[in-house]
């Protein structure tokens, strides 16, 4: 019996060892800007932290959670509270520790089928090896395609749909929302050769957290169609970025006065700041996405009062969509939220829970705005971060357009 104790604990202690990493220390944010909060750092947390918690939490360590007391006694009283912490950051720190494995397979599976392209196809591609010929596609050019883009090729706008439809603007934030996956060449060959639309900015963010550019963008003028419309298309979760999909799963909220509980990491991911969401910020050599996009429409609105815009946005991108307008809601941007005609996501995790989504349709109501979300059947990003109905109650709100396996579409 004591053998086999020693083995248990010997186990529980490497393992707890293993798992453990260091990154950013919760008490690096003021917490000034927020009624209340609840911060989980997953590389804090070890196997046996995970296990004490789930079983013992009046013992637990909660160095891996950054909450107020009371809100640390509600994890200690719900039993399935506690099991969505822990699936959660078990997921995580599963994920971070294939984040090497996962980004060779990414790139794999991203550069043979561009090595094919580039050489003519399978035979050409054996010929040119064999004379010596072989032909190596770039990372950064205009033809090379993204794993998403090797999955679905397709990039034309579909000509039967034209401006003033239902369908415009929601076809056109499909086709953004995909090509915003690709690097930045290509989005504009795309936009100035296949869409004949005028190409803006093309954004690679700063993540003031985690210390490096993590969020994607671009931002396009739909001249072809419609010479007022601007459009604005976050990336979405690549499919082998661990930091994405972590990103996706966290469970952290802020909870914001008048405005309710906010999802933390996509809120870090769209530029919040230390200090929260203050209305300027000195950039100090970084972008923000918010605080950037946010600029450029500024300066584009001053060039032209009849521009409008939309966001658009897959996955994690649709989060991003989103939220931009909730962050400007919190800044008075009137002037902004009035020039926004709609937000059009698609696979779109949950940001907030059901006081946001109060706070959201009135703003959506207040200033006009066409808020379109779109689900495919079983996909699993939409249902996440999890959900419980005491601590983090995320909650979906608007107009859901939920397609089954055939396609056949119905709303919600």
């Amino acid at each position: 019996m004591t053998h086999k104790s020693t083995n248990i604990t010997s186990f529980f202690f490497f393992f707890g060892k293993v798992w453990s990493f260091h990154i950013v220390i919760m008490s690096q944010t003021d917490m000034k800007f927020c009624s209340s909060y609840f911060l989980v750092d997953p590389t804090k947390a070890s196997i046996l932290d995970l296990l004490l918690l789930l079983f013992f939490p009046n013992l637990t360590n909660t160095g891996s959670i950054d909450s107020p007391p009371d809100t640390l006694k509600s994890v200690r009283r719900t039993f399935a509270t506690r099991w969505i912490i822990v699936l959660a950051v078990l997921v995580q720190k599963i994920l971070m520790l294939l984040r090497k494995p996962f980004a060779s397979i990414g790139r794999f599976l991203t550069y043979w089928p561009n090595l094919l392209t580039a050489n003519g196809g399978f035979f050409k591609l054996i010929l040119h090896v064999l004379t010596g010929k072989l032909v190596k596609p770039e990372e950064s050019s205009a033809t090379y395609v993204s794993f998403v883009g090797c999955t679905d090729r397709r990039v034309e706008l579909d000509k039967n749909i034209s401006v003033g439809t239902i369908e415009y603007k929601s076809m056109l934030s499909i086709m953004a929302s995909k090509v915003s996956y690709e690097n930045k060449s290509f989005i504009t060959s795309v936009v100035k050769n296949t869409w004949k639309m005028d190409f803006v900015s093309y954004y690679d963010f700063y993540n003031a957290f985690q210390n490096r550019n993590l969020t994607q963008a671009f931002v396009f003028k739909a001249s072809s169609t419609n010479p007022n419309l601007i459009v604005v298309s976050f990336r979405g979760t690549e499919p082998f970025d661990v930091d994405d999909w972590c990103t996706d799963l966290d469970i952290s909220w802020y909870e914001l006065k008048n405005v309710g509980k906010v999802h933390a990491g996509f809120s870090k991911a769209l530029g919040l700041q230390k200090n929260g969401w203050p209305k300027e910020i000195i950039p100090l050599g970084h972008q923000y996405a918010y605080y950037t996009i946010r600029q450029k429409l500024r300066d584009m609105f001053a060039k032209n009062k009849n521009l409008k815009f939309i966001l658009t946005g897959h996955s994690l991108g649709g989060a991003l969509a989103a939220l931009f307008p909730a962050v400007l809601a919190i800044h008075g941007e009137d002037e902004l939220l009035d020039k926004l005609e709609g937000v059009y996501t698609f696979g779109q995790p949950r940001i907030g829970d059901e006081v946001f989504g109060e706070f959201m349709k009135e703003v959506v109501r207040k200033h006009g705005i066409e808020y379109e979300r779109f689900v495919y059947n079983n996909d699993i990003v939409p249902r996440i971060p999890f959900d419980d109905k005491v601590l983090f109650s995320f909650k979906h709100y608007g107009t859901c357009n939920y397609f089954n396996s055939l396609y056949k579409g119905k709303v919600k």
